[in-house]
């Protein structure tokens, strides 16, 4: 009895490693459909100085006027702090600013979605933003604790085609899944976030409530769904492939750049045309405000071959 015992425990045991792993790998095995052929780009860089200069003014400015961002910013009421110093700080650079929030607030204004999930209430969301972005073509989905400079996320897509599906921010991996971390903020364009509210139809592929024994975080869940549609993560970087998206403060950057190399700091910091950076207090996104838009030395006159101009009637800096 003892020894019979012992063989139904033991396959108790090997029955539920069994169903683990099975769950982990249905979690993870997207049957990828004719888009993927699409895909060619890992690494997506902005455009070199000389490269800009190549462009006519024509090309210039029709570009310029077609590269608008819908900006999907993610927000709870006890991270009100946050919601608020966002919508006062980078929040006035997107050519369409929405607030998402889980549940309603008397205080700042935003979409309710009455959703408790937070990868239901994302795709929720980015539902509300596909429908609703008119002719924007470019959507930025960040956290409110995420600090972003819109102009350069403009830069980094201005020759890029909206028509094509891109994925992009700083790009990870975990196991086999290739995903955009949710603190460096996600671009999708709007052929990426078609095909998304496509798949979202789609419960055997996309589930709402995730099917797997754990739950995967919000944006390893867009990428699972992502990659059913052929659409793949990829790094935003500049001209000299350093990553524009950035998934820590300014101070801790230059931290690590003043332990790492302590001679040359700013190059081991950050991308001068830095997008995103994330886990700074709303005391610290308002000093970044001022330093990135309102502070400049007397006399220096900035020769950038083009502008991006705020959305008419916003009171941005």
């Amino acid at each position: 009895m003892l020894s019979e015992g012992c063989s139904f425990m033991k396959g108790m045991l090997m029955g539920g490693l069994f169903c683990l792993v099975l769950s982990f790998l249905t979690s993870f095995s997207p049957h990828t459909e004719s888009w993927t052929n699409d895909h060619s780009h890992h690494h997506v860089k902005a455009l070199s100085k000389d490269e800009l200069r190549q462009l006519s003014d024509s090309q210039v400015q029709k570009l310029n006027s077609q590269v608008r961002v819908y900006c999907v910013i993610m927000v709870q009421p006890k991270s009100l702090v946050y919601w608020a110093t966002a919508k006062d700080t980078w929040g006035k650079h997107c050519d369409k600013a929405e607030f998402y929030t889980s549940e309603s607030s008397k205080a700042l204004e935003a979409v309710d979605l009455n959703e408790k999930d937070d990868w239901a209430r994302l795709r929720k969301a980015l539902k509300h933003a596909y429908e609703n972005a008119g002719d924007l073509r470019w959507f930025f989905i960040a956290q409110a604790s995420t600090f972003a400079i819109i102009e350069n996320l403009k830069y980094l897509v201005l020759t890029k085609d909206p028509s094509e599906p891109f994925y992009l921010g700083n790009a990870m991996k975990s196991g086999e899944l290739e995903y955009v971390s949710y603190e460096s903020g996600i671009v999708l364009s709007y052929e990426a976030l078609k095909r998304l509210i496509h798949v979202f139809q789609d419960e055997g592929k996309c589930p709402e409530r995730g099917r797997a024994l754990w739950k995967l975080s919000e944006d390893k869940q867009l990428a699972v769904c992502l990659k059913y549609t052929g659409v793949f993560a990829e790094n935003g970087e500049d001209a000299r492939g350093k990553g524009v998206f950035n998934t820590k403060s300014v101070n801790s950057l230059i931290k690590e750049g003043m332990e790492n190399n302590p001679t040359h700091v700013l190059e081991g910091c950050c991308s001068d045309m830095a997008v995103t950076f994330n886990g700074m207090s709303p005391n610290q996104m308002q000093v970044m405000m001022f330093g990135v838009y309102r502070l400049r030395p007397y006399g220096h006159v900035f020769h950038d071959l083009l502008a991006f101009y705020p959305p008419e009637g916003s009171d941005n800096d």
